[in-house]
């Protein structure tokens, strides 16, 4: 029984470390989504600004223009990984939640065998108790006649 609850602990706990790194690899690609979505956000604070000067560059503002459709391309390219990897973090959790259930399910029985493999030995013990009062007590009826 043990052996099985330690395949199991070693099953979890290699499942966490694949979660932990699931959820590192999310979070990377999050950081890169919102790095994206700042560098947008300066391109379209430049562009204001560029609208709002005296002389108006048209190079200036159309290569600002291109970066800002640039930009939407990466955010859409990353929002499409962020996604698979949430996918993949989902499926891990799913995989530990199973992992983590089947251990305790292992201990419960592994308890339970326990439990049974001490009545067993109780009810051993009340048996040989209770032969050596009979045989204590035949042995004095043997002395009294």
């Amino acid at each position: 029984m043990q052996s099985v609850l330690n395949i199991k602990q070693q099953t979890e706990n290699q499942t966490k470390m694949e979660f932990a790194v699931a959820q590192a690899d999310l979070n990377k690609e999050l950081d890169l989504l919102q790095e994206y979505i700042d560098r947008k956000e300066r391109y379209l604070q430049e562009a204001e600004e560029l609208r709002q000067k005296e002389s108006l560059k048209l190079q200036d503002i159309l290569d600002n223009q291109y970066a800002v459709a640039q930009m939407d391309v990466m955010i859409k390219q990353q929002n499409s990984k962020v996604k698979q990897q949430e996918q993949v973090v989902e499926r891990v959790r799913v995989r530990l939640t199973r992992n983590i259930q089947e251990r305790k399910m292992q201990e419960t029985l592994r308890d339970r065998a326990f439990a049974e493999f001490m009545e067993e030995q109780k009810q051993e013990e009340a048996k040989e108790n209770d032969q050596r009062t009979s045989f204590t007590y035949g042995q004095r009826q043997k002395e009294d006649n």
